[in-house]
């Protein structure tokens, strides 16, 4: 079954399967990365066909997939310049079913560069809206700023899944995004909602860790994931060898958790015609 995508400036009404999901906290080091990485390998491996587009400059999720510098030839700079489609932009990963848009340093200028055109926040949005038949999921993996790359992609998004550290500035840092999330909404994507919030980092051991769960469950309800991420050393070790942690220690907690995490979230119905 497919689902109708809403007109959006630069495109005509279109039919996709993919629901698209932003990853998003302007907080560096929450497991932003990390989460989009491992669920998109969760995902394909239980056979959906799942998109990560990589729009942080520093290119982690490209790091984390193992596609190394050299190879990056074509990247979503050149995607959101328009200097290429999508299918060019898209490789495979040494995840069968998972295709990555790698990111290029040049997306550190891109603020400066796409600043003067026209529309500039629906750049993203018209690279690849009407370009999704293939795909079951794409995930978005934002920089650690609400800058026009982030805004971009919520701009593209169905949804936005904020992973939050378990720490005590963490409402403090999402009270920020979620004001950001509602401007979008009001004034460029009026269909974007929050996927929901998932607790990473956890540490059982810590009752900081509990007192931040409980604070953030308590405002967002079921809105947060009953899954949470553990901290695990080999979660961290995973992304130097070029592997999803599923790939590099299927057995360690954090690789369940992003197991429970694919499944809680078909679960839930949040997933696009595939699910």
């Amino acid at each position: 079954m497919s689902e109708a995508a809403g007109a959006r400036p630069g495109g005509a009404l279109a039919t996709r399967r993919a629901r698209i999901i932003a990853v998003a906290n302007q907080k560096g080091g929450v497991g932003k990365t990390t989460t989009a990485v491992n669920l998109a390998t969760a995902w394909a491996a239980s056979g959906r066909r799942v998109l990560v587009i990589d729009l942080d400059p520093q290119g982690n999720a490209s790091t984390g997939l193992g596609i190394a510098r050299a190879a990056r030839g074509v990247t979503s700079y050149d995607l959101l310049l328009g200097d290429t489609e999508l299918a060019q932009a898209a490789i495979a990963t040494a995840v069968p079913g998972l295709l990555l848009v790698p990111a290029s340093s040049d997306l550190a200028g891109a603020e400066l560069e796409l600043g003067p055109r026209p529309q500039r926040e629906f750049l993203l949005s018209r690279a690849i809206r009407l370009h999704l038949a293939d795909y079951d999921e794409v995930l978005i993996d934002c920089p650690p700023s609400l800058n026009l790359l982030t805004i971009n992609a919520l701009v593209a998004a169905d949804r936005v899944l904020v992973p939050l550290q378990c720490e005590f500035y963490a409402l403090e840092g999402l009270a920020q995004l979620m004001h950001t999330i509602e401007r979008v909404q009001r004034g460029l994507n009026p269909g974007l909602a929050l996927q929901g919030v998932l607790l990473t980092m956890y540490d059982r051991r810590n009752n900081l860790c509990d007192r931040v769960a409980a604070d953030v469950r308590g405002h967002f309800g079921d809105k947060v994931y009953d899954t949470v991420i553990p901290r695990n050393v080999r979660v961290s070790e995973a992304p130097s060898h070029g592997l999803p942690v599923l790939l590099y220690d299927q057995r360690c907690s954090g690789s369940q958790a992003y197991v429970e995490l694919a499944a809680e979230m078909l679960r839930r119905g949040a997933m696009g015609a595939g699910a």
